[in-house]
Parts: C-alpha cells; sequence; structure tokens
C-alpha cells in the first residue's frame, strides 16, 4: 500500500490526467487495497492536499493535460505568459502563470499567439531554466484578441459624436468621437473603435475604424451580440460553391428502409429536420409487451467529408447558434435545409439505430444501418400531441392507428425506465419570445411541455446511449457528451444553504440525482420551490464535450454521446463518422488518424463555441426585452430575486422573464452585507434580509437597450432575521412597502455603476440547458430545445 507521500508524488507527476484506476494500477493494489486507497483519497480530498474534477485527481495548483488559456502578459524575456480560462481562485487558490511555446509546425500552420489571444494548450513539464511552473504547447490559437472597443455610434449635430458600449460593464463608460474620426459612420451604426491620445479632463477619445451595421436594420439586435462573440456569420466562397456542388445520395451501399413509416416531429418553425421516429409492438415472444424503435438520423457525414472546406468551416462554428430573430447555422442551406433535411416523401441518406426496448422501458440491445429512407409527414408537437388526444387533422389521421399511437406506447414503456434512472429533475420553465414584423417583441410566452416533447426527448437519449455503447465496444475513439457532479465544495455551500431552510441533504461526495430528487419533490407546489430548483441549479457543474468519458450526471448515465443532431452540432457530425468506420459501412468514416488526443483537442474547441453560442443567445434576449421595456420606465413589476451578491440583487421579472439589478445602496437605511450561507443580503442594523427566491414588487427605474440592462427600485420589504438588541429572532415577512422605499436617499440617476454586478445575470441554463430534457432542439429556441 503506497503512502500518502507516494500517492501526491504520482498525481503530480501526471499533469491532472490521474483516477484512483490508474493509481491503482500504477502501484499494483488488490481488491483490499482498492478499498484502502479509497479511504486515503477521501482523507486528502477533505484536507484539500488534492481536488477532484470529473473523476480526474489533481493537485491544487496544478493543471491538467489539454487547457483553455488567455495570454496576459510576457514575462522579463519576451516570453508569453498565459493564464486558464477556467479556474476557481477561491478553492484553488491563484491561477498558476503557464509559460507559452510556440512548435515550429503550429507558426507554419497558423496565425502566431499574442497577447491577450485565446488559445488552446498542451501542458508540458516546466524545467529549472524557466521562471514559471507550467508550461504549455499552442495546440490552436483559438481567438485573437479584438483591441478594439465596440458599441454604437450617436452622431453629434455638429460632426463627430459617442460610442455608447454594448457591455453591460462598461455602462456610464462612453467614449467621444472628435469631427473627422467618424470614418462615415452613420448614427445608430454598431463600430469597432480605437481609442486616441486621452486628455487629462473630459470623455476619453475614440476613432471609429469600422462599420459592422446598422441598429436601424433588420435583425440588428443579433448583429450586436454575432460580432461581440467573433461569432462567423458568413460562409466563405470556397464553402458555397462546395455545398452547391453536392450531389443526392442514392440507395447504392445503404439499405432502403424507404417503405418505413419514420415521420419527424418539430417545434412548427423548424426549418432543418435530422431525425425521425418509428415504433412498433415487438412480436418476439421473448418480449411480449416491449417495442421496437428506430430513430433515423440525417446522414450528413456522407456530404460533409473529414478536411473538405465544409469541414473546416463547421469545425470553426462548432455548432449552430439560434437568436429569437436569426439562426446563424454550422452548415450552409444547401446542405442544412436541402440535401439533409428529411423532408416528407423525398428520399434522403439517414444513418438508423434500431433498439428492441421491453416492458419494463429497458433497452435490451440494438444496431445501426446506413439508410436511405423516405419520411412520411412532417409533425409539430402540438400537432402530433392533438391527434392523440382526438383531435386528428388531414395529416395525422391516416397515422394515427399505424404510426402515432405505436410511438405513444412505446414512449409509455421508456417513461418507466426513465423514472427508474431518475435523472435530475429540475422544474425550470423555458420562456420563448415572439417578434413582430420588424423584429420587436411582441410578446413573451411560456410554451406548454406536451408527451409529444417527452417523447422525442427519451427516444434520442435513448439513440445517444446506443451510439456511446457501439463505439466503446468497437473501441473506436469519440467524443462523448459529459457532466460531471457537484464539487465538494459547493455541494458544502448548497448543504448548508439547504440547511436554514430545515431541509437536509446526505453528508456524503458521492450525491446522484435523486438525492436532489427528493428534496424537489419535498418542496413542490410550495412557496419554497422556485428558490430550491434555483440553488440546485446553480450547485451544477457545466455539461461539455471530452475525448474520455465520466459520465453524464445530470442524466444519471454512464455513458452518453451526441449523435442525433449533425447538422447543428459538430459533436454529432464525429460520432456519425465513428460509427460508418465501427460498423465499416463507407470510406467517409472517422479518418484513422483521428486518435482520443486529437479528438480532445477538438472537444475542447467545440465545448468553447456552444458556451459561446449560450452568451451570444442569452445577451441577444435581454437586449430585445431590455428595448421593450424601454418605454415603461416607472412601471411597477412582480418578480423574483434570483441572485444576491455583495453589489446587490438580481431579480426576474414574472411575465417576461426580463433580468434586472437593484443595487445594494439603494435598499434603504441601513448596511446590508452578503451573507453566503443564507445567499442573501441582510440589514447590519435592521436585519432585514433579501434573499434567493424572494417574491418582490420593483419599479423600473432605468433601462439600457443596447447593453440589456435594467435597474430596479425595490418596493418589498424583506424578512427579518434579528431579534431585540441584535439577538436572533424567528422570521417574519413584512408587508410590502410603498413609495420609494426601495431607493433610499438616493435618486433614479445617482447610481450609473447599477448595470455592473458580477456577471449581470444570476442565473442560466442548467448543465444541460433543462437538465430533465433531452437532445432535441430545432429552429428557434423553445420546448425541447436542450443542450443534453
Amino acid at each position: 500500500m503506497p503512502t500518502k507521500e507516494q500517492v501526491l508524488a504520482f498525481i503530480a507527476s501526471q499533469n491532472g490526467e490521474v483516477g484512483k484506476r490508474e493509481i491503482a494500477r500504477a502501484f499494483g493494489l488488490d481488491a483490499a487495497q482498492k478499498v484502502e486507497l479509497k479511504t486515503l483519497l477521501r482523507d486528502l480530498s477533505e484536507e484539500g492536499t488534492i481536488s477532484r474534477e470529473r473523476k480526474r485527481l489533481h493537485i491544487p495548483g496544478a493543471l491538467p493535460g489539454v487547457v483553455l488559456a488567455d495570454i496576459v502578459s510576457r514575462d522579463a524575456d519576451g516570453e508569453l505568459v498565459a493564464v486558464p480560462v477556467e479556474w476557481d481562485s477561491e478553492a484553488q487558490g491563484e491561477a498558476p502563470p503557464i509559460l507559452v511555446q510556440v512548435p515550429r509546425r503550429a507558426r507554419a500552420a497558423g496565425p502566431a499567439p499574442g497577447l491577450s489571444d485565446r488559445v488552446l494548450l498542451r501542458i508540458v513539464e516546466g524545467s529549472i531554466e524557466h521562471a514559471v511552473p507550467h508550461v504549455g504547447r499552442v495546440i490552436k490559437v483559438l481567438e485573437k484578441a479584438r483591441k478594439q472597443t465596440m458599441g454604437i455610434f450617436r452622431a453629434a449635430p455638429h460632426g463627430g459624436g459617442r460610442i455608447i458600449p454594448i457591455d453591460k460593464k462598461q455602462l456610464g463608460r462612453e467614449l467621444q468621437v472628435p469631427p473627422g474620426a467618424e470614418h462615415e459612420a452613420e448614427d445608430g451604426d454598431l463600430v469597432t473603435v480605437e481609442l486616441m491620445r486621452q486628455r487629462v479632463f473630459g470623455l476619453p477619445t475614440a476613432r471609429v475604424k469600422e462599420r459592422l451595421g446598422s441598429l436601424k436594420s433588420e435583425k440588428a439586435v443579433s448583429l450586436i451580440a454575432l460580432h461581440a462573440h467573433g461569432i462567423p456569420n458568413v460562409f466563405p466562397e470556397g464553402v458555397l460553391k462546395e455545398a452547391e456542388a453536392a450531389k443526392k445520395i442514392t440507395v447504392r451501399g445503404r439499405e432502403d428502409w424507404r417503405d418505413v413509416p419514420l415521420v419527424t416531429i418539430d417545434p412548427p418553425d423548424a426549418k432543418d429536420h435530422d431525425d425521425a421516429v418509428h415504433a412498433k409492438p415487438d412480436d418476439d415472444g421473448d418480449n411480449a409487451g416491449g417495442f421496437i424503435v428506430t430513430v433515423a438520423i440525417a446522414d450528413v457525414s456522407a456530404y460533409v467529408r473529414p478536411g473538405s472546406a465544409l469541414d473546416r468551416e463547421a469545425l470553426i462554428r462548432g455548432n449552430s447558434v439560434y437568436f429569437p430573430d436569426r439562426v446563424v447555422p454550422m452548415l450552409p442551406e444547401r446542405i442544412s435545409n436541402d440535401l439533409c433535411s428529411l423532408r416528407p416523401q423525398e428520399d434522403r441518406p439517414a444513418l438508423a439505430v434500431r433498439m428492441v426496448i421491453g416492458k419494463d422501458g429497458r433497452k435490451r440491445s440494438h444496431s445501426f444501418h446506413r439508410i436511405l429512407m423516405r419520411s412520411s409527414a412532417k409533425l409539430a408537437y402540438a400537432q402530433a400531441q392533438n391527434a392523440i388526444e382526438g383531435r386528428t387533422d388531414d395529416t395525422t389521421d391516416p397515422l394515427l392507428h399505424g404510426v402515432l399511437k405505436p410511438l405513444y406506447a412505446a414512449y409509455a414503456c421508456v417513461r418507466v425506465a426513465r423514472d427508474h434512472r431518475q435523472p435530475l429533475d429540475l422544474d425550470l420553465p423555458e420562456r420563448k419570445i415572439l417578434l413582430k414584423e420588424d423584429g420587436t417583441v411582441d410578446r413573451v410566452v411560456v410554451p406548454e411541455r406536451l408527451d409529444a416533447h417527452r417523447l422525442i426527448e427519451e427516444f434520442m437519449i435513448l439513440a445517444n446511449v446506443a451510439a456511446a455503447e457501439t463505439l466503446e465496444e468497437r473501441r473506436t475513439p469519440l467524443i462523448y457528451r459529459v457532466h460531471d457532479g457537484p464539487t465538494l465544495a459547493k455541494l458544502s455551500s448548497l448543504r448548508d444553504f439547504l440547511k436554514t431552510l430545515d431541509i437536509g441533504l446526505p453528508k456524503t461526495d458521492q450525491v446522484r440525482p435523486s438525492h436532489f430528487n427528493r428534496i424537489l419533490a419535498d418542496v413542490k407546489d410550495t412557496d419554497a420551490a422556485p428558490l430550491v430548483n434555483q440553488v440546485i441549479l446553480r450547485s451544477q457543474s457545466q455539461a461539455e464535450y471530452a475525448a474520455e468519458n465520466y459520465g453524464h450526471f445530470g442524466l444519471n448515465l454512464r455513458r452518453y454521446a451526441h449523435f442525433t443532431s449533425p447538422i447543428r452540432r459538430y459533436a454529432d457530425l464525429v460520432v456519425h463518422r465513428g460509427l460508418v468506420r465501427a460498423l465499416g459501412v463507407g470510406k467517409d468514416g472517422l479518418p484513422d488518424e483521428a486518435t482520443v488526443e486529437s479528438l480532445g483537442e477538438v472537444a475542447a474547441a467545440i465545448s468553447v463555441t456552444e458556451r459561446r453560442a449560450m452568451a451570444a443567445e442569452r445577451e441577444t434576449v435581454d437586449r430585445l426585452i431590455a428595448h421593450h421595456l424601454a418605454d415603461q420606465i416607472g412601471a411597477v413589476f412582480n418578480g423574483r430575486v434570483t441572485g444576491a451578491t455583495k453589489a446587490g440583487l438580481f431579480v426576474a421579472l414574472d411575465i417576461t422573464g426580463a433580468d434586472g439589478f437593484i443595487p445594494a445602496a439603494t435598499l434603504g437605511q441601513d448596511y446590508y452585507r452578503y451573507d453566503e450561507t443564507r445567499q442573501a443580503l441582510v440589514g447590519e442594523r435592521t436585519g432585514e434580509m433579501h434573499r434567493i427566491g424572494d417574491r418582490v414588487e420593483v419599479r423600473l427605474v432605468e433601462a439600457a437597450p443596447v447593453a440589456g440592462a435594467l435597474r430596479f427600485e425595490l418596493l418589498t420589504e424583506g424578512t427579518y432575521v434579528k431579534g431585540p438588541r441584535g439577538r436572533p429572532g424567528p422570521l417574519r415577512r413584512s408587508a410590502k412597502g410603498a413609495g420609494n422605499k426601495g431607493l433610499g436617499n438616493k435618486g433614479p440617476g445617482t447610481s450609473s455603476g447599477a448595470f455592473r454586478g458580477p456577471g449581470g445575470r444570476s442565473a442560466g441554463k442548467g448543465p444541460e440547458g433543462r437538465p430533465q430534457g433531452g437532445s432535441k432542439g430545432k429552429g428557434r429556441p423553445g420546448p425541447g430545445r436542450s443542450r443534453p
């Protein structure tokens, strides 16, 4: 049995790429010693000597083998120095510097890295001559620095003008453009500017460098997010030519499944249809009450070959991006909306998985097939649901008994297995913005969640699991969709918070989704339900892509991959190619040179593009709603506190879901301190408390549509946590305040920094958008548009 020192030395030597299994193998431990090792590792973790992330162990301050980093400075010798992008400074201390090395082949292959660039690095051991403990070799430059500032140009009457920043953190920091420095920019243009020599007094001055578009044009709001996040939205000429030259795939070399009545079920506004489903009772006597479920997915790999112009552009984009007013696709329309879209009554190539489902809903077996199919019908979710409930139309009436009823019967079986598996079941309603013809907000709705949504989600999850299992069995490298459980630090914080509500969470670092589900079930339909859903959501890690599997905590699955949406996600395209190679059904599969190492680099890159898309989508929604509410200054709204920080409170309005900020300085005649355990602001003298989940009434004080920021005034008193002379007393909720209760002595114009609260939003997507959902999602965001 190794000592603690020997185990620590081994973990340190592996650059974080080691787990319990590797340690046991390295020291030749038997079964009994493995139990001792588990105890030893738990002790080291509780001492803070080691950290555990994604079931990989490392020494705090150490780095994994591949890391995403920002180049922040140069050392005394002029060498570039980077720091990791994702680093928990509270739990791990100060981020370690990384000396950046550029291999010769990297210099020849792409742009050289520079200050403020974002790069993907492979960590190698440092040496004595290096002034920093880590050295990273550049794998790829992911994002060149944007040395210019972006904003909206507002013209002055006599030339020149001002730049209104688009970033919430920059609100109140306008720039002045002198006459002659406008670069032909017109009022309302989105522009990039560079700073000029600054004066001692007055606003900083800037020169317009480039006009990016006008906010007066259609789809202007999403234009801001596209440029702010560097999302490519114009396909290069070579990519378009390659797409136009593509020819339709025939049945040659494929199984002919055109007689199978597969149907697509999507949102009504979906333009691309990349999955179709079919179910029938299993006639095998050994599987009485079971079903055969088929999921057919558009065969994008037949058109987008590895190394082609289409492939290179798809990897750069990583995924499609969905805004309320437009979609920025991963692939040109010739591929996504035409050749690969499973249109009804048209021949289309597909990769299908046929799954045998038992009466208990568990998958007994499966097989993959490369086919030519012909969709029988294109259905919307509500259309399919109406048919099952007895309201058929001309399309669904002939499909009801032979197609739709078997699908719903098979889903009833699958649902039994899902309930037994117990994935994380957070109740987080999704809002959808409906726009007018001019691109402004018409209204915000919460679409109803139907069994039709859940049916498709569960079938897609089954297909994704089958893909991962097949590739593992055939020893073919793949990109997994992985989701780690909550960290020990987040669990401890969550446990302390739940105690304040008299809710217990087991004292173990091996929590399961069922632990959270029991808590959620206990508070369902109570006033505490939204609060508990929010804090459990925040305790979760974020899902990502990886070439090494560590399971999916949210879905409670040991292995999971993305297979069902290759039109809009590059990860799915890689999995398709892996299946083609593993099954030997074509020469357009995953190249032989593709390894776990190279796919790990792809996984890291597309995880970045996914988060970039999520941020852009969220900011665009914020801007649209802020513009919608800009003419309602002074209006009173009902909402709920969704976040608390030292700077103030974040509030989400009930009807629109709009997020806004209440500065702590405007809460009342007291000094409010942040109570981390309660996740609340508590008055030092009065004991008045405002915490996450509180129902509140607020007045809109200020709106900044360009930045998507709102500032509110609180009209509701909080609960009280102190008795006489500061002694703890029972919680009580006071009646609503009135008048200017929320502002104290400050008026609406006295807090220009109100929008610069940390993060700008208190809550975002969960680990998978909707952890209880599946991998569906087409067209614009709405029910079923989750990221499993």
